[in-house]
């Protein structure tokens, strides 16, 4: 993952139109958390259409209908021994739900995880089948739509038992937020929204846990909220995500679990 954003020159004004008809207003409020009456919990449930989308102010000109101060916690690269679990266990013990976009071959090899993923709440989306150092946007065509279509078929393999035509949850990640309008364009016919995020928090740098938490929610606090990138394969982002929580309860902000509206997925 690197910092690099990506310039995007067709269908962004169709896809700015398409954002006021992609997405459902906020669903039912989530569950309390029991036992822990002072636990962060998920704030409201957002179910989007993901035909046509487009969000991420980091790629993208528009991003989800957030209210200020609401977060969407997003992780990449996943599955990973170890740090997931304990960012699992970070979300859980708090009552949040996070979308994780999975590299396909780290879901082959960990379906447990997965498994684990999907069963404590959580959006299970995708990333690409090896998240090629090239990126998407560097390699023919054909690659990249293999790259897709073998990333979401493992994925849904690990998570599901068996990948069907179309994906439970049609949500992407390009890998370094390197896409091609002729990609784009693929992901659209396919019915499949495209993720960016609207901060991150830079984890692909090695710092303290302290020092990402200090980032991260500074970046938050100037932003107002947004779809925030972590990556549960880092250790200092597993050590930090707990204190991270807190922070967020404590600063007033709160939790928007998204997932795809009905009658949207495979």
């Amino acid at each position: 993952m690197t910092d690099g954003r990506n310039a995007h020159g067709c269908g962004l004004a169709a896809a700015s139109l398409l954002l006021l008809l992609a997405l459902a207003p906020a669903a039912a409020l989530a569950d309390t958390c029991p036992g822990r009456p002072d636990a962060l919990g998920t704030g409201r449930v957002l179910e989007v259409d993901p035909r046509g989308l487009q969000v991420g102010t980091k790629s993208f000109p528009q991003t989800l209908p957030l209210k200020p101060r609401e977060v969407v916690l997003t992780f990449d690269d996943g599955p990973w021994p170890g740090t997931t679990a304990a960012v699992l266990d970070a979300l859980k013990a708090e009552c949040v739900h996070a979308t994780f976009f999975l590299i396909g071959q780290n879901a082959k090899l960990r379906p447990e995880l997965v498994k684990r993923t999907l069963a404590e709440g959580h959006t299970v989306a995708h990333h690409s089948m090896t998240h090629p150092a090239a990126t998407l946007a560097k390699i023919p065509f054909d690659a990249a739509v293999k790259e897709i279509e073998q990333g979401i078929a493992a994925d849904e393999k690990a998570a599901y038992g068996t990948a069907g035509a179309a994906p439970r949850v049609p949500f992407f990640r390009f890998p370094g937020f390197a896409s091609t309008p002729q990609v784009l364009e693929y992901l659209a016919r396919k019915g499949i929204g495209v993720f960016g995020a609207d901060l991150w928090a830079s984890d692909w740098n090695v710092q303290t846990p302290q020092a990402q938490l200090d980032l991260v929610l500074n970046r938050l606090d100037a932003a107002g909220g947004g779809i925030v990138l972590f990556h549960d394969t880092k250790q200092q982002t597993a050590a930090m995500l707990p204190a991270f929580l807190r922070a967020l309860a404590a600063r007033g902000y709160s939790v928007v679990h998204m997932v795809p509206k009905a009658g949207t997925n495979g």
